[in-house]
């Protein structure tokens, strides 16, 4: 599953680094991935909203067995 996870990310990574930011896979474990984001995408303001509207939305999308996506900060 860790490598499904890895290959949505990839899909997401483009959009992030076009706005300064990144995002690191963590871990998964028990249908909850770990994300980190990097760059400017840790300080800003709409992370939050990024992390749950954006990656969370996508990964379980393309992977229904993952429950939620949180921030490992």
């Amino acid at each position: 599953m860790k490598e499904q996870v890895k290959q949505v990310l990839d899909k997401i990574r483009p959009s992030l680094q076009a706005d300064g930011g990144d995002v690191e896979l963590v871990e998964v474990e028990n249908g909850i991935v770990k994300v980190k984001l990097k760059g400017a995408c840790a300080g800003c303001p709409m992370s939050q909203m990024t992390l749950k509207n954006g990656i969370e939305r996508l990964i379980k999308k393309e992977i229904p067995e993952i429950k939620s996506v949180e921030s490992a900060n």
